[in-house]
């Protein structure tokens, strides 16, 4: 029977998962802190691992490495309540066979030791970035979807792995493309995003491939596309489901060679850039209805990430509440608090914007709730604000006592000041008129 030692604090979920490991087959050894499984794996090797990563004053991570240390081929699976983008870089970093977020299902950890079981003699050469190089980021969440795509960031990242990521508006795209680069070896070089849903089909392919003066009226110098001033680094195509069907071969064409021709020169270019795109469509079914080709879905689609809605990870909810909380008490030195009740009707509404919509709510409450206290209240009237504006002129009864508590906080910035009220920046300027400032 193969040994495996189960590192878990709770008594409750230790006894289960021996109980199920000793029906399935196996041999487990079960302990309850650090101190026991580093005196267990000094004193005998075991083939598979499974550890919860915090535990007492020392980690999982911590097993994961002396583990690993007494034998480059045990395979350990951690598992945490509190899966962040740190502890699963840092558990891939260590060479970890897989990660568990918490509560799973007993199958679940089972089919995790199996495929241990199958890849024992594997040596694991997946490559990580250093933790140490993360900056701060709003890639909050631990959830179980969140823990999948953290997993797949952290494999694919210092690979240059054309990447296709998919999700809503507002659930982090850029984020993620982001957190792929700085995790590359092309970190030290240029991460350039381009909207190709902003830029006129006409004005995409000098863009990105660069024009030389006078290739057409109004080019009056030599101008630099994206892809090549993006050399050694990465481009971010975002939106790349608007990208007109006439142009889709000729980034094909670039995708396949990696060369440049600028508008008006007769002559090519290498570049080297990793590409990742990103898009709010189903591209899938645009190829099926012959709207987006074939060939260059097949070369986008190498690595696809798909970014769950924020409804489908209600659990993150109150973890981006309170990052948000914290970076907007500290940029206007407000001491903001969110109250359970407060905390609830977030966690219970449904956010069709994502993560930007929540983003966006929590500073405009920040600055705006009454008493500085987030509470139901607060939470049901920006809410109703929010889904009733949709770029018309309601605010709030009080709106002339919010109008100027924003402009303060934002040191008089109308542009900020509009995009935290919700509204545009013209129609901040007539209310400012209507109210003699």
């Amino acid at each position: 029977m193969l040994k495996v030692l189960i590192v878990e604090d709770d008594s409750s979920l230790r006894n289960t998962m021996t109980t199920v490991l000793e029906l399935e087959g196996y041999q487990p050894d079960a302990v309850a802190s650090t101190r026991e499984a580093l005196t267990k794996l000094s004193a005998q090797a075991y083939p598979i691992v499974v550890s919860d990563i915090y535990l007492d004053e020392r980690t999982g991570i911590d097993i994961l490495r002396e583990a690993r240390a007494q034998d480059p081929a045990c395979a350990v699976i951690l598992m945490s309540g509190r899966g962040s983008m740190e502890t699963v870089m840092a558990a891939t970093e260590g060479g970890a066979f897989d990660y568990l977020a918490k509560p799973f299902e007993m199958a679940q950890m089972i089919g995790a030791i199996r495929r241990a079981e199958q890849s024992l003699e594997e040596a694991n050469d997946d490559e990580a970035a250093s933790i140490d190089d993360l900056p701060d980021t709003e890639m909050i969440g631990s959830s179980a979807k969140m823990v999948e795509i953290y997993k797949t960031i952290s494999r694919v990242a210092p690979t240059d792995a054309t990447v296709l990521i998919e999700g809503e508006t507002g659930t982090g795209k850029e984020l993620i493309a982001r957190m792929l680069h700085r995790n590359s070896k092309r970190a030290h070089h240029p991460f350039v995003p381009v909207d190709c849903g902003s830029i006129a089909p006409t004005l995409l392919e000098s863009e990105l491939f660069g024009t030389l003066k006078g290739a057409y009226t109004g080019a009056d110098r030599d101008r630099m596309g994206v892809f090549e001033a993006a050399n050694n680094g990465t481009v971010f195509l975002d939106e790349i489901g608007d990208i007109e069907l006439g142009f889709q071969l000729k980034l094909l064409r670039f995708l396949q060679e990696r060369e440049v021709r600028p508008l008006g020169s007769p002559r090519s270019k290498k570049v080297d850039v990793r590409v990742i795109a990103a898009t709010n469509r189903y591209v899938q079914k645009m190829v099926e209805e012959g709207r987006f080709r074939e060939d260059l879905w097949y070369r986008l689609n190498v690595v696809r990430l798909t970014v769950p809605p924020l409804c489908e990870r209600p659990s993150d909810i109150a973890l981006l509440v309170h990052y948000f909380l914290r970076r907007y008490n500290a940029r206007y030195a407000f001491d903001t608090i969110i109250t359970e009740s407060g905390l609830k009707a977030m966690e219970n509404y449904s956010w069709p914007g994502n993560v930007r919509q929540l983003q966006h709510m929590m500073e405009r409450l920040t600055i705006l709730a009454p008493g500085s206290r987030i509470d139901e209240a607060a939470v049901r009237t920006a809410i109703q604000e929010t889904d009733s504006r949709d770029g018309g002129e309601t605010l709030a009864g009080t709106e002339a006592e919010q109008v100027r508590r924003v402009l303060a906080a934002t040191n008089g910035n109308k542009s900020r000041a509009a995009k935290i009220l919700g509204i545009e920046r013209k129609t901040l300027y007539r209310k400012l008129e209507r109210m003699g400032v």
